[in-house]
């Protein structure tokens, strides 16, 4: 497959600024879905500048392995849509260059798009999940003084519920202190309560020790209906970062934050087939099937961009999304029936590209054939399919 020809290195040329403006679109709107979460870091833990910008890299690695296979599709679509409206096609046509000749600089425009999905899944994803999961810790870990709020109820720390009404910063000092302690099954829930106290850190292990002063130790034990209560002068109380943020500090991989060989090895080495067995399964297929994705996206917008007779560049906007959507869903019911193991993992993340590739290639014949298809006719076709069945 060579590009000998001036036609040929024209198309590709004409895709790529098309491919690089839906890149930057569809990452920002994908980063949009982000920002709550990133906003609450900032107000919380009062994060660095520096520190947000490596939180909007470390997650853009997770959009790409989508927002490339769109990109793809869209450049594609949009350039034989301008094609086809300044009747640029027709010229070619009539230059003796058929439709199926316009397919070898598609095919390696989404061959190099797959090649990027791909180092993004099996490289950049658990590169970034795992950047992303030690710097969100480190943050929550280092400012956790910080993200608790006066006058609120907070747990952020394993089995402790802490109430501080007023926080001295500069000192870590600690203002009316009410503590529900449940981590003692046996003793039950304790509650202490102190009017001063100070925080002691030790971020490398994630404890925090929360010295108190002048308080008492209040124990419930529902079973044995009894109650005691205890002064003291100072009560030092270990508290054990578990979820300072989400669940960012988790110290498991999950199957997105494992590298190939990581996946590899947990799928060869798990004893049984449950729910994390299939769900990693379906992470493995995941990685190679979006990739392929590309392909078979570009292959079916380039007879889109060839049915429409309109200038209008919104119409492939609404194309594409439409055929994108479609797909997503379809690999979102493959992903739900294969994570609980109903139907192989395989069927359900390449059904999704056997379908896209088979409807592309589909109307790629007829639009070789001068057949346009009807898309007017369609709500008439799939209302009398309905009624029929």
């Amino acid at each position: 497959m060579k590009l000998n020809t001036i036609a040929d290195r024209y198309i590709i040329k004409e895709m790529i600024l098309p491919f690089l403006i839906s890149m930057g679109f569809f990452t920002f709107l994908f980063l949009m879905t982000e920002i709550l979460e990133i906003t609450q870091i900032v107000v919380n833990y009062k994060t660095s500048m520096v520190s947000v910008l490596l939180i909007l890299l470390y997650t853009i690695p997770y959009f790409h392995v989508y927002v490339i296979p769109m990109s793809v599709m869209m450049s594609v679509l949009v350039t034989f849509l301008r094609l086809s409206a300044d009747n640029e096609i027709v010229a070619l046509n009539a230059g003796g260059i058929s439709l199926y000749r316009l397919v070898p600089p598609v095919l390696i425009f989404c061959l190099a798009g797959g090649l990027i999905t791909i180092s993004m899944t099996i490289y950049g994803l658990p590169w970034g999940k795992q950047s992303l999961k030690t710097l969100i810790s480190e943050v929550a870990v280092a400012n956790v003084d910080i993200g608790l709020k006066e006058r609120n109820f907070n747990d952020s720390f394993e089995g402790v519920m802490l109430y501080v009404s007023k926080i001295d910063l500069k000192s870590k000092t600690l203002m009316d202190i009410f503590i529900e302690d449940q981590r003692n099954q046996d003793t039950g829930s304790t509650v202490v309560v102190a009017p001063r106290g100070k925080l002691f850190s030790d971020p490398e292990q994630q404890i925090f020790q929360l010295r108190l002063f002048d308080g008492s130790i209040n124990r419930v034990n529902l079973e044995n209906r009894s109650a005691d209560t205890i002064t003291f002068d100072t009560y030092d109380i270990q508290l054990d970062l578990k979820n300072a943020i989400s669940d960012h500090d988790d110290k498991t991989l999950d199957e997105k934050e494992m590298y190939f060989n990581e996946l590899t090895d947990f799928l060869n080495n798990y004893p049984k087939r449950d729910e994390d067995y299939y769900e990693a399964l379906v992470e493995y297929h995941r990685k190679f099937s979006l990739p392929v994705t590309c392909l078979t996206l570009g292959i079916l917008a380039l007879p889109l961009g060839l049915q429409s007779k309109t200038a209008r560049r919104s119409l492939g906007l609404v194309l594409g999304l439409i055929a994108f959507l479609g797909y997503y869903l379809m690999l979102s019911a493959g992903k739900s029936y294969s994570e609980t193991g109903v139907i192989p993992a395989y069927v359900g993340m390449w059904t999704p590209n056997v379908v896209v590739m088979a409807t592309g290639i589909f109307l790629l014949i007829r639009a070789s054939r001068q057949h346009s298809f009807q898309w007017r006719f369609l709500p008439g076709i799939v209302r009398r399919y309905l009624i029929r069945y």
